[in-house]
């Protein structure tokens, strides 16, 4: 499988790939507002592919994110990973608005799905795809895909910013143990 070196190669190794697009629609079908399926989804795949894994690394989870300031109930998250398992029950769906994760954060309300995605603890994490109305594949990247395709692991600008939350970080990469999966991973401190 040929390395990835831009935005336009993870769009072309999702529409390669099946089981993500199945996803992606699955998603679609919701007609949640600004909604996309990101983090682990994403990156993911892009570390398989620049370690030339030719099976998919398992997925703990499917983080779907959107943005509905209007209905903020953590019971509504629940509703649509109802909606999703009836749909797609063999995945383990994660559904979460991000017009309300700031409060969890202690921070301002966010202004939309990839401003959340933007506060997410790493920069190869703060990724999401979604389908457009044609059906085809969209990626949010709020602080680019560089450090994904280079295998870099390192803080968004939100948590360097913020020594007060760095211990996140740090304890997500412990926790996570990537490395173990993707040896060329390079992990960024902040000691």
């Amino acid at each position: 499988m040929p390395k990835i070196h831009n935005e336009e190669d993870i769009i072309r190794v999702v529409k390669e790939d099946a089981w993500m697009m199945s996803i992606l629609a699955v998603v679609k079908e919701l007609a949640l507002p600004d909604s996309w399926v990101c983090a682990g989804f994403v990156r993911s795949k892009v570390w398989d592919v620049q370690h030339g894994f030719t099976a998919r690394t398992p997925l703990p989870d499917i983080d779907v994110i959107y943005y509905d300031p209007d209905d903020a109930r953590e019971e509504t998250e629940k509703i649509h990973e109802e909606r999703l398992r009836r749909l797609y029950p063999s995945a383990p769906w994660s559904v979460k608005n991000q017009a309300r994760m700031h409060k969890l954060n202690n921070l301002p309300p966010y202004s939309s799905a990839a401003d959340g995605m933007s506060k997410f603890p790493e920069t190869a994490t703060a990724l999401g795809l979604s389908l457009d109305s044609d059906g085809e594949v969209l990626l949010a990247a709020p602080h680019g895909v560089h450090d994904v395709i280079h295998l870099k692991l390192r803080p968004t600008p939100h948590f360097k910013a913020n020594p007060q939350i760095r211990y996140i970080y740090e304890k997500r990469i412990a926790a996570k143990n990537w490395q173990a999966v993707w040896p060329g991973l390079t992990v960024t401190s902040f000691h």
